[in-house]
């Protein structure tokens, strides 16, 4: 399940290229019905927004995701998707939105050639770097605000993606994959924050992907040449056969993953994420990747749209998203078989 192409670029690069890959082999009416979804909850001003509330970055960049692997992000929805970015550059905005903000620049301009960041000010973005800099902590990781006294395994992997996405890398790169081995615990998994009680699957899934940025992961499977951190080599094939391991017990007979242990069903973010975390290490053959994309449909709602687990009272674009990921993963595994 790869590809020349996505070699030698950045982490959402490689994923969304992949995601592509696969989704261009979805069945038409699965294509049609969620695109329309998608398509016509754009809003006026050229955003799209959560269940209720006005459009926002968070749920753009999601859309915005959809549309790339379905292919259908060009034209007039491109454009009015470009407006909605360069009218949120000028407004105070929250670490994850920002990343939503670039991110989704980048897509719009690599699908259509529309430059979305034309109009930011001089030296914005050297300036958003020296912020995300500011959430650094002494344990190595990255707070998710200015108060924070600790790392969080999440705020450390966003700052990754986004200093990636600028072009740029963070100062001392040894500390962060540091702190990200330090939230490893002895059931392969990782916690979100120094005093989290239980390894999940999404923090699992964003140090996977923070420690891939670092280069010890990547390219579908184990680094050829691994880092050398603190004196001591780091043993990527027994991280790696942690995680799947822990990945592999929280997928429920339903074919969902678990966020963690003590979670009762398994829900569509986690499923998308512990898929993505075991195709960046070369490893979704060790799940029941048919049953996931099972699951995963069964999410899906008559008029487009995907529901986030199975009590979920409606479907919204985030949750469409990681839906279409997952089944994008099963397209190019059965491709490859």
């Amino acid at each position: 399940m790869w590809d020349s192409e996505i070699e030698g670029l950045g982490f959402l690069q490689r994923l969304t290229l992949q995601l592509t890959i696969g989704a261009a082999s979805f069945p038409d009416p699965l294509r049609e019905l969620h695109s329309n979804y998608l398509l016509n909850n754009q809003r006026a001003d050229g955003g799209w927004g959560g269940r209720e509330g006005e459009s926002d970055l968070y749920y753009t960049g999601f859309a915005l995701r959809s549309l790339a692997i379905l292919g259908l992000l060009e034209g007039t929805i491109a454009e009015r998707s470009a407006e909605f970015l360069r009218g949120q550059m000028q407004k105070h905005q929250g670490w994850v939105d920002l990343l939503s903000l670039v991110y989704g620049a980048q897509l719009i301009e690599a699908s259509c050639g529309i430059e979305c960041m034309d109009r930011v000010p001089e030296h914005w973005e050297e300036r958003l770097s020296d912020l995300l800099q500011r959430l650094r902590r002494a344990d190595g990781g990255y707070s998710k605000s200015d108060e924070g006294q600790a790392g969080s395994t999440y705020q450390t992997f966003l700052v990754l993606v986004c200093t990636e996405l600028l072009g740029r890398s963070i100062p001392e790169p040894e500390k962060a994959a540091k702190f990200f081995l330090g939230q490893r615990q002895a059931d392969g998994g990782f916690l979100e924050i120094r005093v989290g009680k239980r390894s999940g699957t999404n923090p699992t899934a964003a140090a996977v992907a923070g420690l891939s940025c670092l280069g010890l992961f990547g390219d579908q499977g184990l680094r050829k040449s691994i880092p050398n951190w603190d004196g001591e080599d780091v043993d990527a094939e027994a991280i790696a056969e942690g995680v799947t391991d822990f990945l592999a017990d929280l997928q429920s007979d339903e074919g969902g993953f678990q966020a963690n242990t003590r979670m009762p069903m398994g829900d569509v973010l986690s499923t998308f994420t512990a898929c993505t975390t075991l195709w960046e290490l070369g490893r979704l053959q060790e799940i029941d990747l048919p049953a996931a994309a099972r699951y995963v449909r069964s999410m899906q709602r008559p008029e487009g749209g995907f529901a986030g687990f199975e009590l979920d009272p409606a479907q919204d674009v985030e949750y469409t998203f990681y839906a279409l990921g997952t089944l994008a993963f099963e397209q190019a595994f059965e491709a490859e078989a």
